[in-house]
This record gives C-alpha cells, structure tokens and sequence, in this order.
C-alpha cells in the first residue's frame, strides 16, 4: 500500500480535528480513531496499488458511521488541503484525473 494515501488522510484528519475540537497537532480520541480505521481500510484495499481515490471507488469498504465522520472531515479539510499540502493536492487531483481519463 502506499504510504502517500496515510500521510494524506493524516493531514485531513489533523487539520480538521485541530479545526474542529481545537486540538493542537494531536488527535482527539474520536479522530484518532477514525485515523486507525481509515489506515486499516487502506491496508485491506482489494485494488492495492492501483486504489481509486475513495470518492470514485466501486467499492464502499467503510461502515456507515465511519463513512459519514470520514466524508466530514474531507469536505471541511479538503479544499484547505491545497493551502496545506499543495503537492499532496496536486497527486490526489492527478491521479483522479487520469483515472477518470482511463474511464472514458
């Protein structure tokens, strides 16, 4: 798996945890959680290094109440990724892209 897809879902989870429950660079025991189970998610992912980006995937691997705390925190952290983590921001747009582009 690659690590590139933690290190993004950590920032997200950080950024909005911060935000959110004014934490400082720690998480929160709720988000530290969700941030363990998104990591397990990403290491069981049947497409392996050839994952979609969660928005586009076939598959829904979370449960119900982690998807709805995990969509949360990517709509609050997400376009303030790019101010954050331009580069980080700019690899999750491409390969978004170029999945899309294989697609069609």
């Amino acid at each position: 798996m690659n690590d590139d897809e933690k290190i993004v879902v950590k920032k997200m989870i950080t950024l909005y945890c911060n935000a959110k429950h004014n934490t400082n660079g720690v998480l929160c025991k709720s988000c530290s959680e969700l941030n363990q189970y998104a990591f397990q998610r990403l290491e069981r992912c049947p497409f392996g290094e050839n994952k979609p980006t969660c928005g586009s995937c076939s598959i829904h691997c979370y449960k119900p109440d982690m998807k709805a705390e995990i969509k949360k925190v990517m709509r609050f952290a997400g376009p303030r990724m790019l101010f954050v983590s331009p580069i980080a921001s700019v690899r999750h747009f491409y390969k978004e892209f170029k999945r899309k582009r294989l697609l069609a």
